[in-house]
């Protein structure tokens, strides 16, 4: 029988996540990280070849032990992150650390730590971004530039590993109907109209299109927007 392809997920145990996780399960073995572990057993109860892979990926000496054993990747699909909003005035230094800690350095060093089982595979690393990685907001300024820089590591990584196979694909999509989406407009003050925004089904589905690219062709972005709905 021929072995599936392994792919680690970050941010599996809700949203684009998990939504993520579901449409790649028919296909591949997956590693579902989290940071509730409950959570992760019980999505990967549901998903044949799936194992939970709990790590908070700011622990670096906890992530770097969990990476060890893994010799070969094919997929990594950077899906964590955070969301502070406030306008530029009210941000403190801690939110834009912790911002730049969860949306950037985790990312990088977890993409840093598995290069090694990623060039083995000549495997494909895919991270979700945001339309605020294209666009900045009123009151997203510490979101925005941690997604910007996200971008520039994505760009970077890219040119980088191209030697090696590696390919690299940055999702920006729009506004996603998820509970972070919620809390967002509850900060903005607007009304809830998920029919406007994306579902985490439809993100997940196009991560899932980015994969099956032929393997002569390296789709390196792909902007997603809701039809008919907003922009960022």
């Amino acid at each position: 029988m021929t072995e599936r392809p392994l792919a680690l997920i970050t941010g599996a145990s809700g949203g684009v996540g998990a939504a993520v996780a579901r449409a790649l399960a028919p296909t591949h073995d997956l590693l579902l990280g989290g940071r509730d572990r409950a959570v992760l057993d019980e999505i990967a109860a549901g998903l044949p070849g799936a194992r939970p892979w709990p790590v908070d990926l700011t622990a670096y000496d906890e992530v770097a032990e969990l990476t060890r054993d893994i010799t070969r990747l094919d997929v990594l699909v950077h899906s964590a992150g955070i969301g502070p909003l406030g306008r530029i005035e009210e941000l403190t230094p801690q939110t834009w650390q912790r911002t730049f800690e969860v949306n950037v350095v985790a990312v990088a060093e977890l993409t840093r730590l598995l290069l090694p089982a990623l060039r083995a595979a000549a495997g494909h690393v895919v991270l979700i971004n945001s339309g605020s990685g294209q666009r900045a907001n009123p009151g997203w300024g510490a979101y925005a530039a941690s997604k910007f820089g996200l971008r520039a590591f994505a760009d970077a990584l890219r040119l980088e590993e191209a030697p090696h196979g590696l390919r690299v694909t940055t999702i920006y999509p729009g506004r996603i109907d998820t509970a972070m989406q919620r809390r967002v407009r509850d900060h903005e003050g607007g009304s809830y109209e998920p029919e406007k925004y994306l579902t985490a089904d439809s993100v997940a589905q196009a991560v899932r299109a980015v994969l099956a690219t032929a393997p002569g062709a390296h789709l390196t972005e792909l902007t997603l927007r809701p039809a008919g709905g907003t922009l960022t």
